[in-house]
């Protein structure tokens, strides 16, 4: 824990005096003002204001006379419905240096999780085409808010699970089946998967012209479920191409798996579920013999869990899975990534597995997040008009280049190259992250990639400007941080001290945004300073306290930065 909040923490629990407000609590609800004359803390007294039936300025009074201040902490006020706390400047910057200089890249670790199990199922791609521009905002949530938890205290599982099979696979398979001409990837040089979602579009584009294609689709599906040998071929070939294809883009992107799950290997364990649902009266069959679950009294209306032909829908393997991941992991906590479109989804089938008596209901989270548009309009992939990861990632490398290229000569080929892959990856994961989860983001790849300005390099270049100073002299092992009294200087000792905080409330709320903001702040109090203080030329121990400072930047800006995922480059 943060030594001043922990103590303020205490201080709190001593003057508030409730049952469940105890130190861990209140620490964990401690907030940082939004301006800094507000102080370095703050406690929202109004979160007990439903026990006390008082009016939460008054409470914030209350909590001010009866406080007994640690010597960490200066002053305490109360301004409305908040307790502001002032860290004593002098103990600030001794300790916060001495811990990050010491700690480097633990600090920030903190222990609110208490080693608690969480798995993360994320990506999740059908297998009849490329990932796309939304499934990279989906891998860097997944990945960083996993980062974050483990940083918290967690352990974390991270799974994929791979959409193989039902009506929508079948549809790239009956069109390379009637208009491939036994093409393959290697013969059209495309990467496997954008070979395997170039049938999948024109698929959708011949069923416009030929309606029958509908009836040989659902035919292809019965057969595969019954298991012709022609058609899971056809279904394992095409399957392995787009897996291929998905593995490399992660491998370029930095997602990793600790498991992969398979639909077509999960589908089936449904049904002795679906059949407990039918014997408890969960679940019923309608005139035409699919079988249903009536949520209405729930407001989620009725759900198909099986089709009146008796092939499996995606809820159908969800209930499965569910289980399977339960037994697997002995989860305290399953997180699925998956967009906002499918709110309404996930609340059918918490509530389904509930209904069904899975203990395990109760510990299961979907973490929503918006959509990714660009300028143009919407993507749709059945039409073709979408931005596929590969591409992104490849546009994004090339306007890296072009900027690495204009500030610098003389770099080697390869230097250019590992830049410009860094900084692209930094630029897309840091534009996904800085917005909150449940908010769509409009993708502007020129502010993504700009050096200036809230962007990933930004950040990262404030990062290998604190390295540049620390290349041409070391920060000394002794100081006296009683120097650093300039008003920028505390400023980013403040920031500093926020750190951990900053990292338990992005994991707590599953939101990398908080540590993106974060981040941001900082590098700009750190370009602040470095324009307004100088370190090299400064008198020798104002020189070390201010090295010193910068040392402790570049450790949290590079902390924060691999918890979004991010590679941190010593020279831009």
């Amino acid at each position: 824990m943060d030594e001043f909040r922990q103590s303020i923490a205490k201080a709190l629990e001593s003057a508030i005096g409730l049952k469940g407000f105890d130190e861990k609590t209140i620490f964990g609800m401690l907030e940082s003002p939004p301006a800094k004359e507000l102080g370095d803390a703050a406690f929202p007294a109004f979160k007990l204001a439903p026990l006390l039936k008082k009016a939460p300025k008054d409470i914030a009074q209350e909590i001010v006379e009866k406080l007994k201040l640690p010597k960490e902490i200066s002053e305490a006020k109360a301004i409305g419905p908040y307790v502001n706390f002032f860290f004593s400047k002098e103990a600030l910057a001794k300790d916060i240096l001495a811990d990050i200089l010491s700690q480097k890249e633990s600090f920030g670790k903190n222990k609110y999780f208490g080693g608690k199990k969480i798995v993360v199922e994320y990506s999740q791609p059908n297998t009849n085409k490329p990932l796309h521009i939304g499934h990279l905002r989906n891998n860097a949530l997944a990945m960083s808010a996993g980062m974050l938890l483990e940083k918290s205290g967690a352990k974390v599982k991270r799974v994929d699970l791979f959409n193989d099979r039902g009506i929508h696979i079948c549809q790239s398979m009956l069109a390379y089946q009637k208009w491939g001409n036994n093409g393959s990837p290697e013969k059209e040089k495309m990467k496997s998967d954008h070979f395997v979602g170039k049938f999948y579009v024109l698929y959708h584009q011949k069923e416009k012209e030929l309606p029958e294609l509908k009836t040989e689709l659902q035919e292809m599906l019965q057969k595969w479920e019954k298991g012709d040998k022609k058609v899971l071929v056809l279904w394992k070939k095409m399957n392995k191409w787009a897996e291929d294809g998905f593995k490399k883009t992660y491998k370029d992107f930095g997602s990793r798996f600790d498991k992969r799950y398979k639909e077509s290997a999960i589908y089936k364990k449904a049904k002795p579920i679906i059949e407990q649902g039918l014997k408890k009266g969960i679940f019923f069959c309608d005139e035409k013999g699919a079988v249903l679950c009536d949520l209405e009294k729930f407001g989620l209306g009725k759900k198909t869990i099986l089709r009146e032909d008796g092939t499996s829908i995606y809820i159908t393997q969800d209930l499965a899975l569910a289980k399977l991941k339960f037994e697997d992991f002995k989860f305290d906590r399953s997180v699925y990534v998956v967009a906002s479109e499918q709110r309404t989804y996930f609340l059918q089938l918490f509530k389904i597995l509930e209904l069904l008596g899975f203990g395990f209901a109760d510990k299961l989270f979907h973490l929503s997040y918006g959509l990714v548009n660009l300028p143009e309009g919407k993507l749709k992939s059945r039409e073709g008009k979408i931005v596929d990861a590969d591409g992104l990632i490849f546009d994004l490398t090339e306007l890296s280049r072009k900027e690495i290229l204009s500030r610098y000569m003389g770099l080697s080929k390869k230097e250019v190259e590992k830049r410009a892959a860094a900084i692209a990856l930094g630029a897309i994961k840091f534009y996904m992250l800085k917005t909150d989860p449940v908010k769509d983001v409009l993708f502007d790849p020129a502010k993504a990639i700009s050096f200036d300005g809230d962007s990933g390099p930004y950040v990262m270049y404030s990062y290998a400007r604190a390295k540049s100073i620390l290349r041409k002299e070391a920060a000394p092992k002794k100081f006296d941080a009683a120097l650093l009294a300039a008003e920028s200087e505390k400023g980013i000792l403040s920031l500093l001290n926020n750190f951990e905080t900053v990292v338990m409330q992005s994991a707590k709320g599953f939101a990398p945004s908080k540590l993106c903001n974060y981040l941001l702040e900082l590098s700009s109090a750190f370009n602040t300073f470095y324009h307004k203080e100088p370190v090299l030329t400064a008198e020798k121990n104002v020189k070390g306290a201010r090295l010193a400072l910068v040392k402790a930047v570049s450790v949290v800006l590079a902390s924060g930065l691999k918890l979004l995922n991010i590679t941190p480059l010593e020279e831009m």
